[in-house]
């Protein structure tokens, strides 16, 4: 898989690869650069990720993976077109086509029709491959739930039932690292997704079925969970696994040098006792760790938060992020004012949902933390199973975190420098649709916060256009209770019952108002943000039948003129 490509200079990468033995890694681009490394060993798995140096800015470099010499990839009789890994040119003024989406439940029937529709991924890199899609993304961002380790395939219970007794906990969902190996293989190994991962720089965080549904919603949660015989094994495995399939590619080469932990299992025979010990240690205090990370692609600007293992589980203290993350995230996002022209934000969750959604998270959250009849009482207690079952716990569910991050994307978007948009990537919630802020006039909550031209503002002069770009699944079921429930969210009377339910937590109301500007949309699906300059295009596209991408909308949200 192509990992990292340096969005700035554009003349290093990296690419990860698994083996079926230690070796020698070795990558030859057709220009001369590449790079070599020696894979390490996790649990009798053999991996590399291999630094690239040499790249020409602004090329696009055909390469060939090497493992002691002898020519892997691309495989014999290929019918994809080469690898190539592309660079920026050194003015940053190229095209950059930004493709999202997340929800990626990869076992597909052996025959006949899949029941939950044609992969948005693969029809993508069928599209690419077949040269009938020009407009081939720069940058694949999975937002999440790029493995289902509680829903597995049947092709995987069988492997599973072979291994160990399925009476017993976990049952059909995997236990431990090797199980988990088998969801990444069944997730990549597809040839049309083994070839788009080999030539699209890819960037990834967690959501919470990567390791368990509803992982870390509260405090009860987890001390119910770590009440099982089989929890320790499945988090660590499952934080394991994360790091060395999803984590260590969405770190540059220099990041990686300077990782301590990269460069002891580096250097062990067998580096699983250390990362099992990391990963215990992520697990008992996870500000010890930062899986959120920043990557800048020219003047565009990436900031990929970890809204699951950093949360705060406390209910007098509930957090989304933990503080010295939330300062983290603030720092990146205020750094170097005016040197980038778009804000992506990277949360697998949403941070705007339909009113009714929205108001019943925090009327929940209230209830939870004691609002009516104290934290013990028989409110709290209903709350907390409600909680559980539906799912409530999104940024709203924890209302200082959603503030802080208000806040933070209003002063982003209203400072003296600000850049052309803001836009929050999100998935989770097996639909998508956009939606747009309408900040207070001066005075207000938030002060004076001025946005850009189409944002639907009560406020005017120049400032950012910000919007909450939401886009799932890439592949997966759309439960007609979805359908059904999320348009009654934006509904007139669902925002009355929504505030309703607020008035009864006596909750306040949220510190902005916000707009549905598109959707919802249901199926199978993925966006992709264009730009150039400060210029910015939306497009979204479904999976349909024929290995056909179809475009159900688009829309600009900055001509790339000045605002006011």
């Amino acid at each position: 898989m192509l990992r990292y490509v340096d969005g700035v200079t554009g003349d290093s990468a990296t690419v990860w690869v698994e083996a079926d033995r230690p070796c020698t890694a070795e990558i030859r681009c057709a220009d001369g650069a590449g790079g070599r490394t020696r894979t390490f060993q996790i649990a009798g798995h053999h991996y590399a990720l291999i630094p690239v140096t040499g790249l020409t800015p602004g090329k696009a470099s055909p390469y060939e993976v090497l493992l002691d010499g002898r020519r892997v990839w691309p495989l014999p009789d290929s019918p994809f077109p080469p690898s190539t890994i592309r660079t920026p040119a050194p003015d940053g003024e190229e095209t950059l086509r930004v493709a999202f989406g997340s929800c990626r439940w990869a076992a597909r029937p052996a025959t006949g029709r899949d029941p939950v529709g044609p992969d948005a991924l693969d029809t993508l890199a069928t599209a690419l491959a077949t040269g009938a899609d020009a407009d081939r993304p720069d940058v694949l961002l999975l937002l999440g739930d790029q493995v289902y380790a509680d829903e597995t395939s049947a092709v995987t219970r069988r492997r599973l039932a072979a291994r160990r007794d399925p009476r017993d906990p976990p049952g059909s969902e995997v236990g431990d690292y090797e199980e988990y190996t088998w969801l990444y293989d069944e997730s990549w190994r597809a040839p049309e997704v083994r070839w788009l991962l080999s030539t699209v720089p890819s960037f990834m965080i967690f959501d919470d079925h990567d390791i368990v549904d509803d992982w870390n919603t509260s405090a009860a949660w987890l001390a119910r969970i770590r009440a099982t015989p089989w929890w320790r094994e499945r988090i660590l495995s499952g934080l394991m696994s994360y790091w060395v399939y999803q984590h260590l590619g969405n770190l540059s080469p220099a990041e990686l040098a300077a990782d301590p932990l990269y460069a002891e299992v580096c250097a062990a025979p067998d580096g699983t006792e250390r990362l099992r010990r990391f990963a215990a240690e992520a697990d008992t205090d996870p500000a010890c760790v930062r899986w959120s990370y920043r990557r800048d692609f020219g003047r565009t600007r990436l900031l990929m938060i970890d809204t699951r293992a950093a949360r705060v589980l406390r209910e007098d203290a509930r957090e989304m992020l933990d503080p010295a993350e939330a300062d983290w995230v603030r720092a990146q996002a205020l750094a170097d004012p005016g040197s980038y022209d778009h804000l992506l934000i990277g949360t697998s969750l949403p941070w705007l949902l339909p009113p009714l959604v929205h108001d019943a998270e925090a009327w929940n959250a209230a209830l939870c933390r004691g609002e009516r009849g104290g934290p013990d009482g028989r409110w709290a207690r209903l709350a907390e199973d409600l909680r559980q079952r539906a799912d409530l716990e999104h940024w709203a569910a924890f209302p200082e975190s959603f503030e802080a991050l208000t806040a933070l994307v209003a002063e982003v978007a209203g400072g003296p420098q600000a850049p052309a948009t803001v836009c929050v990537l999100s998935g989770d919630v097996h639909h998508a649709y956009v939606a747009e802020p309408e900040w207070p006039e001066a005075g207000g909550r938030l002060g004076s916060v001025a946005t850009g031209p189409g944002a639907g503002s009560r406020t005017s002069g120049p400032g950012a256009h910000v919007v909450q770009l939401t886009c799932s699944p890439l592949h997966n079921a759309v439960p007609a209770s979805i359908r059904v429930g999320f348009r009654f969210g934006w509904s007139r009377v669902g925002r009355r019952l929504g505030r309703a339910l607020a008035r009864h937590g006596r909750v306040g109301r949220p510190v902005i108002d916000w707009r549905k500007a598109g959707g919802p949309w249901f199926g199978n699906q993925l966006m992709t943000l264009t730009f150039r300059g400060r210029r910015a295009h939306l497009s979204l596209r479904q999976a349909r039948a024929g290995d056909r991408l179809v475009t159900v909308d688009e829309r600009m949200l900055h001509d790339g003129g000045d605002a006011g």
